[in-house]
C-alpha cells in the first residue's frame, strides 16, 4: 500500500533507523541527510518518511507531503548556506534518468557551478 514501509527499500531502513545515516535535518514527516556519493559540496537527499516509488506518485497520493519534501529543499539550502549562491533541486525518476533508490527523494545541490544543461 502507498505510503507503507517496504522491507526491501534502504530508504525505508534509513527511517527506521536500521540503517545509518548523516542527518542534516528530520521533520515529523521528512528526513534529509549526505548523499554518500556527493556530486557538488552540498548534495542532500531529502525523503518523505512514508515510502512512494517516485516524485510522480507522491505528488499524486499525497500532494501536502511532496510539499514538504520542497519545503524542505529550501531549509536544506539555507543550512547549508547555498541558498545566496543557488542550488540546484533534483528528482530522478524513473532508471533511465537515473533513480537507483525506488523511494521518492530530492538531491539538493549547491557549492559549486552547476551547468545547464545537465549531463
Amino acid at each position: 500500500m502507498a505510503g507503507e514501509p517496504e522491507a526491501d527499500c534502504l530508504f525505508c531502513k534509513i527511517v527506521a533507523g536500521d540503517v545509518p545515516a548523516t542527518v542534516v535535518r528530520e521533520t515529523a514527516t521528512t528526513v534529509a541527510f549526505q548523499d554518500i556519493n556527493p556530486q557538488a559540496p552540498c548534495h542532500v537527499l531529502i525523503i518523505p518518511k512514508a515510502h512512494h516509488r517516485d516524485a510522480a506518485a507522491l505528488a499524486a497520493a499525497d500532494p501536502a507531503l511532496a510539499a514538504d519534501v520542497l519545503r524542505e529543499a529550501g531549509h536544506v539550502a539555507a543550512d547549508q548556506k547555498v541558498d545566496g549562491s543557488g542550488y540546484r533541486v533534483v528528482f530522478n525518476t524513473g532508471t533511465g534518468a537515473g533513480q537507483t533508490v525506488f523511494h521518492a527523494h530530492a538531491h539538493v545541490l549547491g557549492g559549486r557551478g552547476l551547468e545547464w544543461p545537465p549531463g
